[in-house]
């Protein structure tokens, strides 16, 4: 099983997708939550970010979200598994996710797998790593 979680500031997301930081309009883990927040931040995530399994591109689908934080530091988590049969001998990851936004925005990934720990820092400029194992 191949887990992967983004923690996303809630104003970044708003702001990526309607161009306003503070909007309403999709109103996340809420009981009015738009039928169309899913949708809307998967086709923004797929255009900066993604993952490779072995050379093939995984379809992320949102297992569940939730929010942590408050003001301008509440956070959006999202949570993504995937059943990946073994073995695991490459992964590739894009997190290229806020560059069009911030022109320093720096992603930071972790990797747990087969025992072993790294972590990533990616951005605009280097916005892919691949790991093989």
């Amino acid at each position: 099983m191949l887990t992967i979680n983004l923690k996303l500031f809630l104003t970044d997301v708003n702001e990526a997708i309607v161009f306003d930081p503070y909007s309403k309009e999709l109103a996340f883990c809420q009981p009015q939550e738009s039928a169309q927040a899913n949708e809307m931040l998967l086709d923004y995530l797929n255009r900066f970010f993604y993952v490779k399994v072995n050379g093939k591109l995984v379809d992320l689908q949102i297992k569940h979200k939730k929010l942590s934080g408050e003001g301008d530091n509440t956070a959006l988590w999202v949570y993504f598994e995937y059943q990946q049969p073994p073995p695991l001998a490459s992964l590739e990851i894009k997190n290229a996710v806020f560059t069009d936004l911030f022109f320093d925005q720096n992603n930071i990934v972790y990797v747990h797998a087969r025992g072993e720990s790294k972590s990533l820092m990616l951005n605009k400029k280097t916005a892919v790593h691949q790991l093989t194992f």
